[in-house]
């Protein structure tokens, strides 16, 4: 429990310095997806075993993802010249069907390991599941939220990015 520990630390603290601004919403977001995974662990009356604590870091890892690969376009785009709201606007929007077909891909592996796992293996991944399914929300919905939040409509000559 503690390797995982340092390693969600490790990963927070390379996505604010990385990232800076953007990094901490994507924090924040880490954060709320941990908080939904165990949130619909609870309400389903499952029990976290070490199988569903390695879904998790595999979720952690994909939603690490997801953002790095949003952030990079957002990144991409305004080296390109764009406005500041067109770039997270096309961000967003480039990075979605990777971050999409990688979730859903995913979704599907773990559907397969439940039809067909037992014990442990249906524990991952049943976890991994909702990972993947938290995890596209707070990637895609709410970092873009926080993201128009508190940059959008403003007036900026740059993006903490």
């Amino acid at each position: 429990f503690n390797a995982v520990k340092i390693g969600f630390l490790a990963v927070v603290v390379f996505m604010a310095f990385y990232y800076r601004g953007f990094g901490m919403i994507a924090n924040l977001a880490l954060f709320s997806n941990l908080v939904f995974i165990v949130a619909l662990l609870s309400l389903l009356q499952a029990s976290l075993t070490l199988p569903g604590i390695a879904g998790i870091v595999l979720t952690v890892g994909m939603a690490v993802d997801a953002n790095v690969l949003i952030f990079e376009r957002i990144r991409e785009e305004l080296a390109a010249g764009n406005a500041i709201q067109a770039s997270i606007n096309s961000g967003y929007e480039k990075a979605l069907s990777s971050i999409v077909d990688a979730n859903i891909t995913t979704l599907i592996a773990a559907v397969v390991l439940f039809a067909f796992g037992t014990g442990p293996v249906k524990g991952f991944a049943i976890t991994l599941s909702l990972g993947i399914i938290t995890s596209l929300f707070t990637a895609i919905v709410g970092t873009r939220t926080v993201v128009n939040l508190v940059f959008g409509g403003r007036k900026l000559k740059s993006l903490p990015i």
